[in-house]
């Protein structure tokens, strides 16, 4: 009988090692689940249209970050905290709704969901909303800084704003007070 040398063993046990360490962190992802939860099927990722300044349902329908609550976005500073969108994902956005060029300020890479109202930054929740025709991106703010107000008051329920603003943000800017549509 032949016997192992130390060396081997040693390398045997390290890959047993990152075997079990592999499972362990697949079991933990599958534990945890996915870290956003998508508000409908995304069905496309390409020729994507924007209709009556609505995002294309079938392309971003919308996500929020799994387990988020009323008081983490309340807290002071829980947007610019987990604002987390690389400029290929930019780039990946505008390519599935067929923007090749444009200039600076005519779009942005917008949050269906805001950061503000718990909606993730991942594809499915993101859209390349234009600053006119009015309303345009600077009257979505508006709706986000309103719904962000109504639900840290206690006037809804953070998971009716975030149905209210990924099914239909248009309405709800039609619907807002008067002062709410200012300019803030």
């Amino acid at each position: 009988m032949k016997t192992k040398s130390i060396k081997t063993i040693l390398a045997d046990i390290k890959t047993i090692v990152a075997i079990i360490i592999l499972i362990l962190i697949l079991l933990i992802k599958l534990y945890l689940g996915p870290s956003e939860i998508t508000l409908g099927p995304r069905t496309k990722t390409s020729g994507c249209q924007v209709s009556r300044a609505l995002q294309d349902q079938a392309c971003t329908p919308g996500a929020i970050i799994k387990g988020v609550t009323r008081e983490q976005i309340c807290a002071t500073g829980y947007s610019k905290e987990v604002r987390d969108v690389s400029e290929e994902e930019k780039e990946d956005v505008f390519r599935e709704y067929g923007i090749k060029h444009h200039k600076p300020g005519q779009y942005e890479v917008d949050h269906l969901v805001s950061l503000e109202l718990g909606g993730s930054n991942g594809i499915a929740n993101l859209w390349p909303e234009a600053a006119k025709p009015y309303p345009g991106y600077h009257e979505k703010d508006r709706v986000e800084n309103y719904l962000h107000r109504q639900v840290c008051n206690g006037n809804m329920s953070l998971e009716e704003a975030q149905r209210q603003i990924a099914n239909d943000w248009l309405s709800i800017y039609e619907r807002m007070p008067e002062t709410a549509r200012r300019k803030e």
